[in-house]
């Protein structure tokens, strides 16, 4: 049984969650993270000395940083369907992970921090402006790379790079703002809608 740590809400976490899925691996998962279990406790820094989650055990292997683990599952499960082994497939794949984890989500944290969480110090007018600006051109460039492959982010066909894209997509309609017309944004987030896993963790952890 692989353990999983961190709350469900998580966007990381959901990660991990949504590649077990996707992977019918079987888990056990403990909650923590704000609202739950500190991380910042000795028990807790002992799996990951950064203090943030997830984090997972398989069987004695400890492992944190969420696209890691997911690209970890995925070789450890041998899931080419996901994450093929033909160099320039993979990397394609990888630069979409990456590309989510660097500039997309720097793109949205202070508006996320202002308009979801109500943050007191993410209230500043022209700061929140030039937040959704920056975010609006990311997805402009998610957008395009859609249209050109007219499915899924890498390519045709679902892979790992879709897991991580697809919760930042959900992040983005979910997010109460004026939404500019992103028509292939909106029909891949309606595609991901038939995946079971992404109805389980991809709309904001819940059904």
């Amino acid at each position: 049984m692989l353990q999983v740590f961190g709350k469900a809400s998580s966007i990381n976490v959901r990660k991990v969650l949504w590649t077990c899925a996707e992977l019918q691996i079987a888990i056990e998962r403990e909650d923590w993270g704000s609202g739950f279990r500190d991380t910042h406790t000795p028990e807790f820094i002992a799996l990951n000395p950064n203090a943030m989650v997830p984090v997972i055990n398989d069987q004695g292997f400890v492992l944190w940083e969420s696209n890691t683990i997911i690209r970890y599952l995925a070789n450890r499960d041998n899931a080419l369907h996901l994450y093929p082994s033909a160099p320039r497939h993979r990397a394609r794949i990888d630069q979409w992970i990456d590309w989510q984890a660097t500039d997309l989500n720097k793109s949205w944290g202070y508006v996320f921090m202002s308009l979801v969480r109500k943050s007191a110090a993410h209230q500043d007018a022209d700061a929140l402006q030039q937040g959704f600006h920056q975010w609006v051109a990311h997805m402009t460039i998610l957008e395009q790379q859609l249209q050109k492959t007219g499915a899924y982010v890498s390519g045709d066909e679902f892979s790992l790079a879709d897991i991580p894209i697809g919760l930042s997509v959900n992040r983005w309609f979910e997010t109460p703002l004026a939404h500019p017309d992103l028509p292939a944004v909106s029909a891949y987030y309606d595609r991901l809608n038939s995946r079971p896993g992404f109805r389980l963790y991809g709309r904001n952890g819940t059904p």
